[in-house]
Parts: C-alpha cells; structure tokens; sequence
C-alpha cells in the first residue's frame, strides 16, 4: 500500500526572484555576446536561458486545504500541503487533490429492512481526502469508489434493522436515528479506509415504506398505537377503580358485598374506558334490580 509522505519542495517566491535575476543576467551577457560577436558566449548565455526557462516550470501554486501529489516518471515521491508559491523539481507531474470537506446523498434506494418490507432510504454522507497516496494510487476514481461503496452500506444497513419496532428493546430504523447513524457511519468508514477517505458524518436522509405497501403499513402503525393507547388506559382505569374501593372501605361510607363491587367495577370500568361519554341511568328500583 502506498502511504503518503511530506515533499513540500522549497519556497517559491525567493527561487522566482533568483531565477528572474539569472534570467536578467543571462539576457545582458546574451545580448553583449551578439554585440561583441562572440560565438562561445552566445551559446553560454542561450543555453543557460533554455535552463532558466525549464526551471521555471518548477513553480506551483498549494490552495488552502489541497495537496499536491508529485510524481517523477511515474514514481511518487511525496506530497505538499504547504499552501502558496512552491517550487519542485521540473520534471515532476503535480496533481492536486482536494482535501476540502465534501458531502453528496445517495440515491433514494428500494431494499428490503430486516423483516422482509420493502422500503425507500436514502442517506447524506459527509467525508474528506485524508491519504493523497491512497486516495490516488489504491483505486482507481476515489470520487466513484465514495459514491459506490456509500450506497453499498446504505443497502446492508437497511437489511440490518427492522423499519418499526415492536418492542422498546428492539432497535429501528425509524425509532433509533442515532444509533443507525452511528452504525453506517462505522461501516462506511471501513469501507473507505482503504481509499485514504475519512467519514465525517452519516445519516440517513429519507425512509419511507415503498408505495405498494405504504397504505397497509400506514393502517399496521395506527392499529398499534390504537392498542398501545387502550392498553395505557385499561392500567389507569383498572388503578382508579381500585383506588375508589379501597377509599370507600376506609371512610365506612358502604359496606359491599362482592356482587355490589362487582357491579361497581364493571361499571366504573365501562365509564373510564368507554370511547364515548356516560349516559346517567336513574336506578327506580332496589339494588339488586
């Protein structure tokens, strides 16, 4: 594997001011060679300005947050990051990279979750260029290799979980954002490591039943928030009519049998979970009737 190395060459602006000098130099004694018609200086001064002009193509230019990559006939020979006016060896090849933050979101891909339901989900990758080396010379379009292998992982990690829990120990895709985020992030990272990409952040940006089975799946949640709710009321209704006979039995206002809080607790309990209100009935008769 090839590992990135520091080759910052040397500080351009000094190197272009003693070249621009020489250059000066070797115009004069060129120019002075011609008038004095001497044929050895002419081709000294015009030789060393062939020189000059090559060694000029040396100087380079590092943004903020770049890299440039040298290679000498195909060789690597390091990387600089020292923003500003560089200058290297002529016949190296300079490549920049970008070692900017970048983001891109996958497209809206149609997988199935753990539990066999076919689902949308996308996801917004944010990452960066952290090995020039690898990211160059490892494969081929690290760019594509992102893109390629990010999707890759949105697939397994919806294969991974369930789109709804159905319990709160279970961990979801819907329900448990964090830990999802925190688990693609993970495996994008390892599966871009090998590129010299680093993964900033992951999370999913969309997830939704696919169509053909939305309406049914919308129909299953509200069946199991419908149960959820009467079951939280059943508990409290259940904890109420308690309450009221033991209150009852300890200020002696009614003695009652058990067929008397019977009837007290099944109506109390019509009462507290009825989805309608109460209607009053005036009771004409004794109690047993």
């Amino acid at each position: 594997m090839t590992r990135e190395r520091d080759n910052h060459g040397v500080p351009g602006l000094p190197m272009l001011l003693v070249l621009l000098a020489v250059m000066a130099l070797g115009i004069w004694l060129l120019l002075g060679a011609v008038q004095g018609r001497d044929p050895v200086l002419t081709i000294a001064a015009v030789a060393a300005l062939v020189v000059i002009t090559v060694l000029l193509f040396g100087l380079f230019m590092v943004n903020p947050n770049e890299g440039k990559v040298l290679q000498l006939f195909g060789r690597y020979v390091g990387t600089a990051k020292v923003q500003g006016l560089r200058w290297a060896n002529p016949f190296l090849t300079k490549k920049s990279v970008s070692l900017r933050i970048r983001n891109f979101e996958s497209s809206r891909l149609k997988v199935n979750d753990l539990e066999g339901n076919p689902i949308e989900i996308a996801a917004v990758v944010v990452w960066k260029v952290v090995e020039t080396a690898e990211a160059m010379f490892e494969v081929d379009d690290y760019e594509n290799y992102v893109h390629v292998q990010s999707e890759s992982a949105v697939r397994n990690l919806a294969t991974s979980y369930p789109y709804d829990a159905h319990s709160d120990e279970e961990v979801s895709l819907r329900g448990n954002t964090s830990a999802v985020a925190e688990h693609l992030k993970k495996e994008i990272h390892e599966r871009l490591l090998k590129a010299g990409v680093e993964v900033v952040e992951a999370r999913i940006s969309h997830l939704a039943y696919a169509p053909e089975i939305a309406a049914a799946m919308l129909q299953r949640q509200q069946a199991g928030a419908i149960i959820a709710a009467r079951q939280r009321i059943v508990e409290g209704a259940v904890g109420m009519v308690e309450m009221a006979i033991d209150l009852l039995s300890q200020k002696s206002l009614l003695t009652l049998d058990e067929e008397r809080k019977a009837a007290m607790v099944s109506n109390l309990l019509v009462v507290l979970c009825g989805d309608r209100n109460a209607q009053p009935v005036i009771n004409t008769g004794t109690i047993y009737q």
